[in-house]
């Protein structure tokens, strides 16, 4: 695996570790009166940023409040929950085959 997308996993892995978080913090806080639940965008940045290795670092997760209005729907952060939970897992995943490889390659063993 070339290291910009070892890079690009990796700022990936920390895009979706944020929005887990926020997700969480929107299921916390559903019945406050008023609370305006957090958003996470970095897929954008970091499609843009596939053209280097230091631009993939640089990308930043964005965390922003829903638009004025917008109330926490828990079965929507359900859904996202999950659906972060098993991008996460995929990509850890595919680095953990990736890194098995290369001990194979380094060891030679079976």
């Amino acid at each position: 695996m070339a290291e910009i997308t070892s890079a690009l996993i990796v700022k990936a892995l920390d895009g979706l570790a944020v929005r887990q978080v926020a997700t969480a913090e929107n299921i916390a806080n559903a019945a406050s009166p008023g609370f305006r639940p957090l958003r996470v965008s970095f897929e954008e940045a970091l499609s843009a940023a596939r053209g280097s290795e230091a631009s993939i670092r640089a990308v930043r997760p964005h965390i922003g409040l829903a638009p004025a209005g917008e109330t926490v729907r828990p079965d929507l952060e359900l859904a996202t929950a999950q659906a972060t939970t098993g991008r996460y897992g995929a990509l850890t995943d595919l680095l953990n085959r990736q890194l098995q490889l290369e001990s194979l390659a380094i060891t030679g063993e079976r």
